[in-house]
């Protein structure tokens, strides 16, 4: 019986982080979860699909936009079950008897992990600890907490939108009432928050979230975003 999960990782100029992202992943092939590892990228100009063949990854290079890379990526999946990660992201030593328990309880409900940061001590336990309550609270875990569904609940809600930002929140949105949370962490990196500031950062993401839910479109608040 082939293993039921495709792992999708959306990437550009990401060669800093993936290696510890796809170290953390053999503990599935080990398992004999993950069936196949999808690397989808943006246009990278550093060593990123490089790192990607030499796991033996499938590559694909699509124009860069994070919400259209999961979708082609998702499209190209063989596996039943579909668990979408960024590049930055690292599953904690037992994800995949998490993962594994989930898939065995059926595809009516979506998961996601509890968020943690690599470094940056109160600063990063608090937005954290507050990713983690809108998560629970409002049904809205970003996609630095993963997303783990399967193949007829995708499809069913419409998959991934073709969009720079929010991609996320759209799907999320979709899925809400069939999303639970697991008690279990991913950790991302706090590179950005560290070069930004965690407060100016942490206020830029929810402001761009605020305006998302106002009807901006994700193309305004991703060039807003990059500014």
């Amino acid at each position: 019986m082939r293993a039921p999960l495709s792992v999708v990782i959306p990437t550009l100029n990401a060669e800093a982080a993936l290696p510890a992202s796809l170290a953390a992943l053999y503990e599935g092939l080990e398992a004999g979860v993950v069936r196949e590892l999808i690397v989808v990228d943006g246009g990278s100009s550093d060593a990123t699909l490089a790192i990607a063949e030499e796991v033996g990854a499938q590559v694909l290079q699509v124009a860069p936009s994070r919400g259209g890379q999961l979708r082609a990526g998702v499209a190209a999946a063989q596996g039943e079950w579909i668990l979408c990660l960024h590049a930055d992201t690292e599953l904690s030593p037992g994800w995949s008897d998490v993962v594994g328990a989930h898939m065995a309880r059926g595809g009516a409900f979506a998961g996601y992990f509890r968020l943690g940061f690599d470094r940056g001590g109160v600063a990063a336990r608090a937005v954290a600890r507050w990713a983690n309550m809108r998560a629970r609270l409002f049904g809205l875990p970003y996609g630095d907490q993963g997303l783990l569904v399967s193949q007829v609940l995708y499809r069913e809600v419409g998959g991934y939108g073709d969009m720079p930002l929010m991609e996320d929140v759209a799907i999320a949105r979709a899925l809400r009432g069939r999303l639970r949370g697991f008690d279990h962490l991913a950790v991302t990196s706090a590179a950005k928050y560290q070069t930004q500031g965690w407060l100016r950062r942490g206020a830029r993401n929810f402001w761009t979230l605020l305006r998302y839910f106002a009807g901006v479109s994700p193309d305004r608040l991703a060039a807003a975003y990059r500014k």
